[in-house]
């Protein structure tokens, strides 16, 4: 959920922090007071468009800044965290935005840059901001059956993981059957090519490592003179005529006396003694290097010209003689395949036949869910319409034509989902017939509409805070009354934020905030503040009657919230 919000420079507001809590906060105020200028903001964080017009006259950039608490770990926020690289262990995201006077934005996840697209996937996993005039994820048909599949659950989820299974196998199979099938004078070419690819590299008969050993070889070769002369030098200071391995026999022989007469002594005398024999084996391995040691200038050549060949492979092959190996090994299996295309496609073609009877059978598992749920999902609807005073609407999820032969099939395309294409449809009035969600103007009913889908999917999206800006405006009366307690039931499951003029609603907020317009040194700037008892009777006794408040206004309000705290208690 939204816990806290802090926005410096926007529109009216100057600097402004305010901490939000679980359940409903309703925020109230006078009209101009800044209350949707707060949602815009919060619209903003989660990537909505952004403008210059956005930043306070006067001030270079606007900063808007929100915490969000993620108590479940299965939230899809942490799987969209993790496609992006970002961190989230915590269970909190921190996002930022920047938005200067050249109307480009500077957005964070997390203190870590991100684009627009990154902070709008992230946004839109925690938040979800409905408005009287804005059609949001549930006017969205392409989304219709996703919300269906969450509605139904592991059920759905379940047979929706089969099916999918299935479909990766279908696609793997169809993309290798497309690649045999294409025109056969492309592939004499592909086997042309790939065939000489693949002699080449077998030819080169190429070792693992062998790059690397002759780069050596040929490293020793090239300093050849060098190492001759230090190897000469070194057997001559040893054993030439300065004759030092003679001089350390001789220490060794006193020392091994003197060791006898003096017992002190036995340990200096194996240090020379042992280094004594071990120099005459480094002047017996000296003197076999040099006379093994041989300029071969054919050893020379050769080791370029195999380098060289090697180095040609690799521009064309891969970056080690590893790689060259690997795509050899790669296009070997292509080779394979179009010498015996026409075998290939045939088993092809076979496999894929029995991949598709398995699909049609599990997509016809998945559609009748779907079917069962739907139905179970219109009764669900239905019922909140009721109570929202709309019982003569008609609810349906409209299902369009779905294939079930191979032939069918094959025309319309399969994909990921299954075979099934829906769409919410619904009517307002008796007689009229079932339109598209999407269709529906906007105006009080679409507001109730809206708030019974809202009851209904906002346990099943995971959305950790929704937001109702106004969605009331055009009801009154018992409808208004039927709206609060709907928008209250919403926010059993979710954190819910509703900007609202209706006192029913607001005396069933959790938390009560009062947004406010002052003026202080000559500049407008907007405040929050969070209402105790005896302030909220006299806020809701101004949203009854007006600017004046009287004694039975005030009575009118404590009236509500009475009601609305027995209200909560039997929900």
């Amino acid at each position: 959920m939204l816990t806290e919000l802090s926005i410096r420079n926007f529109a009216i507001i100057d600097s402004l922090s305010v901490s939000f809590e679980k359940g409903l906060t309703v925020l109230t105020g006078e009209t101009g007071a800044g209350k949707s200028i707060i949602i815009d903001a919060v619209h903003l964080l989660v990537g909505g468009r952004g403008s210059s017009e956005f930043i306070r006259h006067g001030e270079s950039k606007a900063e808007i800044e929100g915490l969000f608490q993620i108590d479940d770990e299965k939230h899809p926020v942490f799987a969209k965290a993790e496609e992006f690289g970002l961190d989230m262990n915590d269970g909190m995201a921190i996002l930022r935005r920047d938005i200067s006077l050249s109307g480009k934005s500077v957005c964070r996840v997390n203190g870590k840059l991100v684009t627009i697209a990154i902070l709008r996937e992230i946004g839109r996993t925690l938040i979800d901001i409905h408005g009287q005039h804005e059609h949001q994820e549930l006017m969205d048909e392409r989304l219709h059956l996703p919300l269906l599949d969450q509605f139904g659950g592991e059920k759905i989820a379940s047979a929706l993981t089969e099916y999918q299974k299935l479909y990766k196998r279908y696609e793997f199979a169809s993309k290798q059957l497309n690649d045999l099938s294409q025109n056969e004078q492309q592939m004499v070419h592909r086997l042309d090519l790939i065939q000489f690819q693949f002699d080449e590299i077998q030819k080169a008969d190429l070792k693992l490592q062998e790059d690397e050993e002759l780069m050596e070889e040929r490293k020793k070769i090239n300093n050849f003179e060098k190492i001759h002369e230090a190897l000469q030098t070194s057997y001559n200071a040893l054993n030439g005529e300065q004759h030092a391995i003679d001089w350390l026999s001789v220490a060794m022989n006193n020392m091994e006396e003197a060791a006898g007469l003096d017992e002190e002594l036995r340990a200096s005398s194996e240090v020379v003694s042992n280094s004594y024999f071990l120099l005459e084996e480094a002047v017996s391995n000296i003197r076999d290097q040099l006379d093994s040691l041989d300029y071969d200038t054919e050893r020379v050549e050769f080791i370029e010209g195999r380098l060289n060949e090697i180095n040609q492979l690799k521009r064309k092959y891969g970056r080690s003689i590893e790689e060259i190996l690997e795509y050899g090994a790669g296009i070997e299996e292509e080779v394979e395949k179009l010498l015996n295309r026409e075998t290939h496609i045939a088993k092809l073609e076979k496999e894929m036949k029995s991949i598709k009877a398995d699909l049609i059978v599990e997509a016809k598992n998945l559609s009748e869910l779907r079917q069962a749920f739907a139905r179970q999902l219109t009764k669900k609807i239905h019922q909140e319409l009721k109570d929202l005073y709309m019982e003569k609407t008609i609810f349906e999820p409209h299902f369009h034509q779905t294939a079930y032969t191979f032939d069918e099939l094959s025309d319309r395309g399969i994909n990921q989902s299954g075979l099934d294409s829906m769409e919410f449809y619904i009517s307002t009035n008796p007689g009229e017939p079932l339109k598209p969600l999407s269709k529906i103007a906007s105006g009080g009913e679409l507001s109730r509409i809206m708030l019974a889908l809202k009851s209904i999917f906002s346990k099943h999206q995971g959305i950790t805070s929704i937001i109702f800006d106004e969605v009331d405006t055009g009801v009154s009366g018992r409808v208004a009354q039927s709206i609060a307690e709907k928008i209250y039931k919403v926010a059993t499951g979710s954190q819910v934020l509703c900007i609202s003029h209706l006192p029913q609603v607001a005396a069933m907020a959790d938390t009560h905030l009062f947004i406010a317009k002052n003026v202080r040194a000559g500049r407008t700037n907007t405040s929050v503040k969070p209402l105790i008892e005896t302030e909220k009777i006299k806020e809701i006794g101004r949203m009854i009657s007006g600017v004046e408040i009287t004694d039975l206004t005030k009575q009118h309000a404590s009236e509500l919230i009475q009601l609305a705290k027995r209200l909560k208690i039997t929900s």
